[in-house]
């Protein structure tokens, strides 16, 4: 057991083997789908949902993890012998979990530090994965959550989409409301801010290649030529387009860690099918 407990929710889209690997507690978010409810990557799997997605006409809408859910989490770290907690949450201008985590925090039995990670999908995983990392190094609840902002700081997510139409459904669309009236086959190119965690305009294109290739070009400007790269590729259930995208970045970019996984159904909601995500970070 380790003494450090790391807790994070289910919009991390961590891939599964990392998560054991570093014994990481993930709390389910909700989708709610007309009578159904199902919890998070538990009950209704991404392959799934996504399949649903594009024949149900009906649309999903999703529900934040609850103070109660962070409670019983808590209360479960401390019966196995933790002595401090890192919570690490979905961005707060998304969700209201970061307010659950903390406000569950006040009647925990541990000290319990609630990071809101500001940012969604893999680059709150990359915080994760920063925060177990140097807690399995030995360090210290201040030195791990210096690490993990620093790594926020450093962090660059684009998200491609084939549609407007999942980001304004969802209402998430932030400040790329100013598309809200373009023609309708245009593809958006967003990006994720780190300091307000809103949804910011990137660029439009008129096919899902261009789109594409804006993102790859814009994200790795974005990183500066910076050296040991963490790299994560998320899709909307188009695995081979995202293996053909980390096989690109790994012939030019030769990254230290690229993960690739499929993005999970709370954010997929709010994406769609086909979309895709490039979430990274420098570490030098």
């Amino acid at each position: 057991m380790e003494l450090i407990e790391i807790i994070t929710d289910s919009t991390c889209d961590l891939p599964e083997d990392l998560v054991e690997q570093y014994g990481i507690k993930i709390i389910p978010q909700l989708i709610i789908w007309g009578s159904d409810q199902f919890r998070d990557r538990v009950d209704l799997q991404p392959v799934d949902f996504y399949r649903r997605l594009g024949s149900d006409p009906q649309r999903p809408t999703t529900s934040q993890a609850g103070i109660t859910d962070f409670q019983r989490v808590y209360e479960e770290a401390a019966r196995r012998g933790a002595k401090e907690i890192i919570t690490l949450t979905v961005s707060s201008a998304m969700s209201g979990t970061y307010q659950s985590a903390l406000n569950a925090a006040k009647s925990a039995k541990i000290p319990v530090s609630v990071v809101d990670s500001k940012r969604p999908s893999m680059t709150l995983g990359w915080q994760v994965l920063a925060a177990a990392r140097a807690r399995d190094t030995g360090a210290e609840v201040n030195n791990i959550l210096s690490t993990v902002d620093r790594v926020r700081k450093a962090m660059v997510q684009l998200v491609c989409m084939d549609t407007m139409e999942f980001l304004q459904k969802g209402g998430r669309i932030g400040n790329a409301i100013k598309w809200v009236g373009s023609l309708l086959q245009v593809k958006p190119l967003v990006s994720i801010n780190h300091q307000t965690g809103l949804v910011e305009p990137v660029t439009l294109a008129r096919t899902h290649k261009a789109v594409v290739e804006a993102m790859y070009n814009k994200f790795f400007k974005l990183l500066e030529g910076g050296k040991k790269l963490r790299i994560a590729v998320l899709h909307g259930n188009v695995p081979m387009e995202a293996e053909a995208l980390a096989e690109r970045i790994r012939t030019e970019f030769h990254p230290i860690e690229l993960l690739i996984n499929i993005t999970g159904p709370v954010l997929g909601i709010n994406t769609g099918p086909g979309a895709l995500a490039l979430c990274g970070y420098s570490e030098g």
